[in-house]
């Protein structure tokens, strides 16, 4: 697929996110936004999945374990085909199978149930650790915020991944440089990323623009070239990427946007989407 039409979907993707965190009057708009790409280029370019059959034994696996960011998860499922688009606006609704974090018991294509932070690294490593045992060729994939980073339980499982040298493995984190209180240098630092995921004998791939599908193409075969060690992927993104107000701005970390907001969103993005499709 051609960068131009994955610029396509993520601005879909963007639009997603903020319909559903809208509708919800709820939720976590700014670190959605800030992975859109990414989310993107897994499920449209590099797993091997299928969502006619979410199960499929062999597929790829993702674990979001920056739970709270499920809107952008559950745009890019839309997208995908996992189910409809129009579902996005019951997100975080009384019977509504999108809640405000993965379940995978009730969410096609959600692999594990995550929110809690640090724990989904630790079931992706698990996941990973179970193919290596089984001799089964799927690879598992982990997306954690930067102040995610802060949790003990995160190097435990990284230290484990790099002494089981899980090859499968592809830890990403969506440096963004900011977390609900603010920029991390403010709260509890956990630079320098890269040389702690080195220390844990990972192979690290630091990723200058986080939301340029290029970079994001050779840091992802990168990894896949990687043999005998797991690969952490270290994306600078901007947080609140693609809508104005929201960029850069801790804010909107975890608030939804009024009616007012909405429309200027969602016109900033639909302005974006033409202008791709004019290109």
């Amino acid at each position: 697929m051609d960068k131009r039409r994955l610029q396509q979907i993520a601005n879909k993707v963007r639009q997603g996110i903020i319909e559903g965190v809208h509708a919800a009057k709820a939720g976590h708009p700014g670190g959605s936004l800030s992975s859109a790409e990414v989310f993107t280029y897994l499920y449209f370019e590099e797993m091997n999945i299928d969502p006619l059959t979410p199960q499929m034994p062999g597929r790829d696996r993702f674990v979001l374990s920056k739970g709270h960011n499920a809107p952008g998860l559950y745009s890019v499922l839309a997208q995908r085909g996992y189910f409809p688009a129009e579902d996005l606006k019951t997100l975080r609704h009384t019977g509504s199978y999108l809640q405000g974090h993965p379940d995978m018991k009730h969410i096609p294509g959600v692999d594990m149930s995550s929110g809690s932070l640090g724990q989904g690294i630790s079931a992706a490593v698990g996941m990973a650790l179970s193919a290596k045992m089984d001799n089964r060729g799927y690879r598992v994939y982990t997306l954690l915020g930067d102040g995610e980073l802060e949790e003990g339980q995160v190097w435990e499982a990284a230290m484990f991944a790099g002494h089981r040298k899980l090859d499968n493995l592809v830890v990403i984190v969506d440096n963004n440089g900011l977390q609900i209180d603010g920029r991390l240098e403010d709260v509890c630092s956990p630079r320098p990323i890269d040389r702690k995921f080195e220390a844990f004998n990972f192979h690290v791939v630091c990723v200058e623009d986080g939301n340029d599908f290029n970079q994001l193409k050779a840091a992802f075969d990168e990894a896949r070239a990687t043999k005998g060690m797991p690969t952490a992927i270290v994306m600078k993104t901007v947080k609140g990427k693609g809508v104005s107000y929201m960029e850069n701005n801790a804010g909107w970390h975890g608030k939804a946007p009024n009616d007012e907001e909405y429309a200027v969103a969602m016109e900033e993005l639909k302005r974006a989407g033409e202008a791709l499709c004019q290109e």
